[in-house]
C-alpha cells in the first residue's frame, strides 16, 4: 500500500467516483459521524473512505448497507451492473420470516425447535435425526439455521419500521412441504413489499426502490458502473479496501475503515464455474447477467473456504431463451396449464409437471448408464388451445404466452404429426447445445400414447402414474386454468382430441447458485482452518448457505438474506477502525 504518483487517468477517475457516488451526501455523512476531513489524505492510496464498503446492490446489499448505516457508520455500495438491484430486481420478493411479528399477532405458533426440524429434515435428508441435538446436521449447518431463525423477524421489523421496506403478511402461502409432520407451521412465514402489487410479481422492483430511496436519504451513496476485483489487506492481513475499476476502465480505490462485505450474486452466468462445481447440465438462469461468481474468484486469494459448490436455487427455463444469454428470462415457478404434459425425446412422460420448480429441475440430471445419456436432458412441455386460451400469462416464466408477447419459444403444429416434425427441427437448430438430442423414431405413437393415457388419468382426477396435484403447493403454482364445476383435480385436464397443439422445449436452470465462500454465523467470511479472514463478510447467494439442496419455502431465498444482512451488519458495526 505504498505512496504512488496517480496517473492523470487516476485523478479523472477519483474526480468521477467523488462526483457520481454523492461526495455531498458522503460529506453530510462524514460531517455527521465527526469523521475527521483530512482522512483521504492520510490514506493517500485510496480515493474515499467509509467505515463499511458493501459490493453489490440487490437485497442484501442494500440491506447491509442500511443495517451498518443505521447504527452510526458511513457507508458507500458498488454495483458493476449500470443499474441496481441485481437479481432482486426481478424476483417477486416473497421473504420468509420464521415467527415473525404478523405471524404472533395472528396466534401462529412457530416454536424454534420445530422450525429447526423442519429445515434440517429438508436440507440433510440423509443424516437428519430428530433425537440428535444437532438433528444430525453439522455444527455450522445447525448453527447457521438457528441463526436465521433469531434475526430474520428482527431485521424484517427493522427495515419495516425505518421505512426501507414496509411489509404486508401473506399468511395463506404454503411452505414448500407443508405436509411434513416437522412442519409445525405451514403458513404464515411469508412477507411481501407493502406496496406489491397483488400479483407480487413487481415485488423485487418495489422492494429495490424503497431500500435504495431510503438508502440515499440516510447519506449512502451508490455508485453503479464499478467492478471491484481485489480485496485491499493490510500486512496483518486484515481487509481494508477494495480495487475496481469503473466504466473506463480507470482504477478506483476505497478504504473501509470496519469491513467490506460482499453480497454480489452466484455464478450462474459463469459457464466454467457452472460445469466445475454444479451436479448436473445447467444451461444458465434467471439471475441478472452481473452474477458471474466474482466473489468466488476475489476471495481465493485471501485463503477463503469454499462450501456447497454443488448446489443451487433450481428451476426449468426454456432452452431457446437460455441459450440466447437472454436477460428477461424467468425462472418456471409455476408450469402452467391443466391440459399440459411434459415428455422426452422419447414421448414418455415420467415426471410430476407441477412438482416445485427446484424438485422438477432435478429430474432433468437422471442419468442413464446403460445408454450413457441424460434422457430427459430437453423436455418437451405439450398443451392444447384450451390451456393456450385459459393459462396464458407473461408472469413468472410461463411457457404459455398471451399472443403478441415474446413467444420464440413456442412451437405450433395444427396436428401431433405436425407438431413433433417442428419439435425435431427446432431440436437440430440447438444440437451443438444439447448432445444432438433429437427425437426417438418413435417419439410420435409415444407421445400418442402418454397422452391417451394422461387424459384417462385426468378424467378421473387421480394421478395414479406420478400423483399430479396432490401436494398443496402444486396448487399454489398451478396457474390460472379454467374453472370445471365438480373436478376433484385442477392440474389436470384432458388433452383436446384435435389441434392446434403447442410445444416448448425445456432445460434445467437455476434462480442463482447457492455456493461460495464459507461464512460464520455474523456473516464473517472464514478460511481453511474455519478462522474469520479480518474485515470480510459475506451475505447472500455469493456465499455457502446451509440450505444444502433444499428449497424450504417461497421467499427461502430472500428470508436468509435479509437475515445475515442484519447479522453482518452488527458485527462490522463492532470491529475496530484499521489503522491506516
Amino acid at each position: 500500500m505504498a505512496d504512488h504518483v496517480r496517473s492523470d487517468a487516476g485523478a479523472a477517475s477519483r474526480r468521477r467516483f467523488m462526483q457520481q457516488a454523492g461526495a455531498g451526501s458522503a460529506a453530510v455523512a462524514a460531517a455527521t459521524l465527526g469523521l475527521a476531513a483530512q482522512d483521504a489524505e492520510a490514506a493517500p492510496a485510496f480515493d474515499a473512505s467509509y467505515d463499511v464498503v458493501v459490493c453489490g446492490s440487490g437485497c442484501g446489499g442494500l440491506a447491509s448497507a442500511l443495517f451498518a448505516r443505521w447504527q452510526g457508520n458511513s457507508a458507500v455500495i458498488l454495483e458493476k451492473a449500470g443499474s441496481i438491484g441485481g437479481t432482486t430486481a426481478k424476483a417477486a420478493f416473497w421473504y420468509w420470516v420464521p415467527n415473525n411479528e404478523a405471524m404472533k399477532k395472528a396466534g401462529i405458533a412457530d416454536p424454534k425447535p420445530d422450525f429447526l426440524k423442519y429445515v434440517a429434515r429438508l436440507s440433510s435428508p440423509q443424516t437428519y435425526d430428530p433425537a440428535h441435538p444437532r438433528l444430525g446436521l453439522t455444527p455450522w449447518e445447525y448453527d447457521m439455521c438457528s441463526a436465521f431463525y433469531d434475526s430474520a423477524s428482527p431485521a424484517a421489523e427493522l427495515l419495516a419500521a425505518k421505512g426501507a421496506l414496509p411489509y404486508r403478511h401473506v399468511a395463506d402461502v404454503p411452505d414448500y412441504f407443508a405436509e411434513l409432520p416437522e412442519d409445525k407451521a405451514p403458513k404464515g412465514r411469508v412477507l411481501v413489499p407493502k406496496d406489491a402489487i397483488p400479483s407480487m410479481s413487481d415485488g423485487g422492483l418495489v422492494a429495490v426502490r424503497t431500500m435504495s430511496t431510503k438508502a440515499r436519504q440516510d447519506g449512502i451513496p451508490i455508485r453503479t458502473g464499478i467492478r471491484v476485483t481485489k480485496v485491499l489487506q493490510d500486512k496483518s492481513g486484515r481487509v481494508i479496501g477494495v480495487e475496481a475499476k469503473d466504466e473506463l476502465d480507470a482504477t478506483v480505490r476505497l478504504r473501509a475503515r470496519k469491513a467490506v462485505i460482499f453480497a454480489t450474486g452466484g455464478f450462474t452466468h459463469n459457464a466454467e464455474l457452472r460445469k466445475n462445481f454444479l451436479n448436473g447440465p445447467i444451461y444458465g438462469g434467471c439471475a441478472a447477467p452481473s452474477n458471474e461468481g466474482d466473489f468466488v474468484q476475489i476471495a481465493g486469494p485471501l485463503g477463503a473456504q469454499l462450501r456447497n459448490m454443488n448446489y443451487a436455487w433450481t428451476c426449468p427455463i426454456p432452452l431457446e431463451k437460455a441459450i440466447a444469454k437472454d436477460g428477461s428470462i424467468s425462472g418456471m415457478f409455476s408450469v402452467a396449464g391443466d391440459s399440459m404434459l411434459f415428455v422426452n425425446k422419447y414421448g414418455q412422460r415420467n415426471v410430476n409437471e407441477k412438482l416445485q420448480y427446484n424438485e422438477l429441475a432435478q429430474t432433468f440430471f437422471e442419468w442413464d448408464g446403460a445408454k450413457a445419456e441424460y434422457p430427459n436432458l430437453v423436455r418437451i412441455a405439450v398443451w392444447d388451445q384450451r390451456s393456450q386460451q385459459h393459462s396464458a400469462s407473461a408472469e413468472y416464466g410461463r411457457l404459455i404466452v398471451p399472443p403478441g408477447t415474446d413467444d420464440r419459444h413456442v412451437i405450433k403444429g395444427a396436428t401431433l404429426a405436425e407438431l413433433a416434425r417442428a419439435i425435431d427441427e427446432r431440436l437440430a437448430k440447438y444440437a451443438s447445445a444439447t448432445g444432438g438430442a433429437k427425437l426417438a423414431l418413435d417419439f410420435l405413437p409415444n407421445l400418442q400414447a402418454a397422452i391417451a393415457r394422461f387424459n384417462q388419468l385426468a378424467k378421473t382426477g387421480k394421478d395414479l402414474d406420478f400423483q399430479r396435484g396432490e401436494r398443496i403447493v402444486e396448487q399454489l403454482f398451478n396457474g390460472d386454468v379454467k374453472a370445471e364445476p365438480g373436478r376433484s383435480n385442477a392440474t389436470m385436464w384432458p388433452l383436446a382430441d384435435a389441434g392446434p397443439y403447442y410445444a416448448a422445449l425445456v432445460v434445467a436452470g437455476t434462480l442463482d447458485t447457492k455456493g461460495g465462500p464459507k461464512t460464520d454465523t455474523h456473516g464473517r467470511v472464514l478460511d481453511g482452518a474455519d478462522r474469520p479472514i479480518p474485515g470480510l463478510y459475506g451475505v447472500g447467494n455469493c456465499v455457502a448457505s446451509a440450505s444444502g439442496r433444499a428449497y424450504w419455502a417461497g421467499g427461502a431465498t430472500l428470508g436468509p438474506i435479509i437475515a445475515f444482512a442484519y447479522r453482518a451488519a452488527n458485527a462490522a458495526h463492532a470491529e475496530g477502525r484499521s489503522a491506516t
